[in-house]
């Protein structure tokens, strides 16, 4: 397979798992890990370059997300988005720490960075 492409699937796939859309980071990695094809210190760069990247999309998402709670579309109520705000201020630098998990992670760090932030 070209190098491009294994680089360029490693990369999108980190940076799909950063967000709150679900991917196996870790099979994408393992792969050209255990075929030693590439250098393991290449393949970790552009993992983490993907992720990085990731997770400015969850703060920009987070950052956007209260501009939107007044239109009718949107999933939590007034009483709700207010007791969730309260929340992230007062435990949300503790809450990243679960930001790992692969359901809800990315929910959690878009949440908490938007707060926080």
């Amino acid at each position: 397979m070209d190098d491009l492409t294994i680089l360029g699937g490693l990369f999108a796939t980190a940076f799909v798992a950063a967000t709150i859309l679900p991917a196996q980071l870790g099979a994408a990695l393992v792969g050209p890990l255990v075929a030693g094809t590439h250098s393991p210190i290449l393949l970790v760069a552009v993992a983490g370059l993907g992720n990085l990247l990731g997770a400015f999309v969850d703060w920009a998402l987070g950052r956007g997300v209260e501009h939107f709670r007044d239109r009718k579309w949107f999933p939590i109520g007034p009483t709700s988005f207010e007791r969730a705000t309260g929340w992230y201020r007062k435990w949300g630098h503790w809450s990243l720490l679960l930001c790992w998990v692969p359901i809800g992670g990315g929910a959690l760090t878009v949440a908490t960075l938007g707060v926080l932030a």
